[in-house]
């Protein structure tokens, strides 16, 4: 069911159309049988899926550990087929909005595979989902540099990263100050933010990495829609997150062709 589901989003159509790829993957061996689409359905609608995909995201970007020491972290949204109202202020009147899926990834910027990533239903922080991207990719790849927008700038953050030994670009905001009033003194962000001020050019030299990441989502939404067609929240989160297993795939076998990276085997 876990293949059927990921080449069913790989194949972008609707479930209907998708059974003539399906019943020509049970011939040619790749399933023992052909499920229904409902059943295709039901599995994506099921928690327990969910950590298993995110397993196999890691899993899928392995191969191409030796290649990947710089990353980069940012946020994107996918539409849905569900609406809701929302009051606006400005106009006076109700309005109908499209709810979408947010997808938080951790991409590496030589390939652009992705080591991590969460989805949530709606908006959720972006620096709130640093700490969790970092502790899924750090135990199976040598991270030596993370970059993110000012929108992951925190205390927190910048300890979480550079605790580990870990190069921190990540710009300070404009209203930033060396140290905040009423806050304990903060090492790594006294440190930070005087490189950050006074070797401007030197860290955007190397900051130009975390372009990378917005190429990321770029190419998986042209590859396999900025839609998400379940209707029920897990099922779109894990639609979502098979969305970016897909984009792996793409991304090993084109290391193949092009780097030498070895055959990954699932």
């Amino acid at each position: 069911m876990l293949f059927a589901a990921t080449f069913k989003v790989y194949s972008t159509v609707s479930g209907r159309r998708f059974m003539s790829d399906l019943r020509d993957a049970t011939a040619k061996g790749l399933i023992d049988r052909t499920p229904h689409y409902n059943s295709i359905f039901n599995a994506l609608d099921n928690e327990a899926l969910t950590p298993i995909i995110k397993g196999l995201i890691t899993r899928s970007a392995l191969p191409l550990k030796a290649l990947e020491t710089d990353f980069a972290v940012d946020s994107t949204g996918f539409g849905t087929m569900n609406f809701y109202r929302h009051f606006s202020a400005k106009y006076g009147r109700d309005q109908v909005r499209r709810k979408f899926v947010q997808l938080h990834a951790m991409v590496g910027t030589r390939t652009n595979v992705v080591t991590a990533a969460e989805a949530t239903v709606g908006p959720s922080g972006d620096a709130t989902m640093l700490p969790v991207l970092v502790d899924a990719t750090v135990p199976h790849f040598n991270v030596e540099q993370i970059a993110a927008d000012k929108a992951y700038c925190s205390r927190p953050n910048l300890e979480k990263i550079d605790g580990q030994g870990i190069k921190t670009l990540i710009p300070f905001k404009s209203n930033a100050v060396e140290q905040r009033k009423g806050h304990g003194r903060s090492e790594v962000w006294v440190r930070l933010f005087h490189f950050f001020s006074l070797h401007r050019e030197q860290f955007l030299a190397a900051y130009h990495t975390r372009s990378n990441v917005e190429s990321t989502f770029s190419a998986m939404k042209r590859k396999f829609s900025d839609q998400i067609r379940s209707k029920n929240p897990v099922a779109q989160i894990n639609e979502a997150l098979l969305k970016v297993v897909c984009h792996n795939l793409v991304c090993l076998i084109h290391e193949m062709h092009e780097s030498g990276a070895p055959q990954a085997r699932f």
